[in-house]
């Protein structure tokens, strides 16, 4: 009778537990309705509603933590101080501009008539808009008061070692910043290039560690070790195991390369699975069916409505001044 009580009494009080949060993550901020990477369009997320900011950093010339995707100005979204759209496929690299050289260029909207509008042709430009610091994102959010967390992404690319400071360089100044806001207990660290993240774990391991990894016809981060700090494929069962021994909390691949038998695995490893970047509702529905802990996505509206067809919980939105 004793024993059946205290069955009845555990039982009560799983049901009664709130169950595990998902993470709606707005990635570079909401790039399907605003500049991607930008302070508009991470105070658009957030006045949406989202759990988490994903987004991109990099550093300047003269050692400043900067919020962008790419390594250089991407000339499909910079315009210089004349207005003029950059040339070619890649503009200067960040490493090669001061800060300073870096606000002179302008990231408001898409350059028109680029496949690249095509496919985000309901983000709506705000001129004027500048690159921003990673430090000046963290003040925003205080102004605001929002308890948003962030997704930051080391921005290296082992490949092209010259393109930016070293991984050591790189995740020390992220540390930095991070604990100079006293964000620390809001952030966690992602990269494709896992030598970040093994730095990450050893100087700062109270922020989780998302470990990224791309496969389709084109791309394979996971396979030759060159990516992923040594570790390869062909030593480990599926990539969960591979994350699990590198220090991984998180497993972040994208849509195309998850399976609903890869998340029960990454579950049993206690590992969280977070795909990127999810823009369509019915596959956004299908991942939630599969359990996995959160999506990444551009569209964090479409997010919100697919969890809010299922019932789910849905973050609270950063009301208006």
């Amino acid at each position: 009778m004793k024993t059946r009580l205290i069955t009845y009494l555990l039982l009560g009080l799983a049901l009664a537990a709130p169950a595990v949060a998902f993470d709606l993550q707005g990635h570079r901020g909401t790039r399907g309705l605003a500049p991607e990477n930008t302070l508009p369009a991470f105070e658009k997320a957030m006045r949406m509603g989202v759990d988490t900011l994903e987004l991109d950093v990099g550093m300047t010339a003269d050692k400043v933590l900067v919020i962008s995707h790419d390594p250089y100005l991407n000339p499909l979204i910079v315009r210089d101080a004349k207005g003029e759209w950059l040339t070619g496929t890649k503009g200067p690299l960040l490493r090669s501009l001061t800060y300073a050289q870096l606000q002179t260029y302008e990231l408001g909207r898409i350059k028109p008539g680029t496949p690249y509008a095509t496919q985000f042709s309901t983000q709506e430009a705000v001129d004027g808009t500048r690159m921003p610091t990673l430090a000046s994102l963290f003040e925003r959010v205080k102004a605001l008061g929002s308890k948003v967390r962030f997704n930051i992404e080391t921005k290296i690319d082992p490949t092209q070692a010259n393109d930016t400071v070293s991984p050591e360089v790189m995740t020390q100044a992220l540390v930095k910043v991070v604990r100079d806001a006293g964000m620390d207990g809001r952030v966690t660290i992602q990269s494709f290039d896992w030598r970040t993240l093994k730095i990450a774990q050893a100087i700062a391991p109270e922020m989780p560690t998302a470990y990224l990894s791309f496969q389709n016809a084109n791309n394979d981060t996971i396979t030759s070790g060159v990516w992923t700090a040594g570790h390869r494929m062909t030593d480990y069962p599926d990539i969960p195991t591979m994350v699990k021994a590198a220090g991984g909390a998180i497993w972040s691949p994208n849509g195309g390369a998850v399976t609903e038998d890869l998340v029960k695995k990454a579950h049993a490893m206690g590992l969280k699975v977070l795909p990127w970047t999810i823009n369509n509702p019915p596959e956004m529905d299908k991942l939630i069916g599969w359990g996995v802990d959160g999506i990444i996505s551009d569209y964090p509206d479409r997010l919100r409505t697919v969890m809010a067809a299922r019932r789910m919980p849905l973050p609270a939105a950063l009301s208006s001044p």
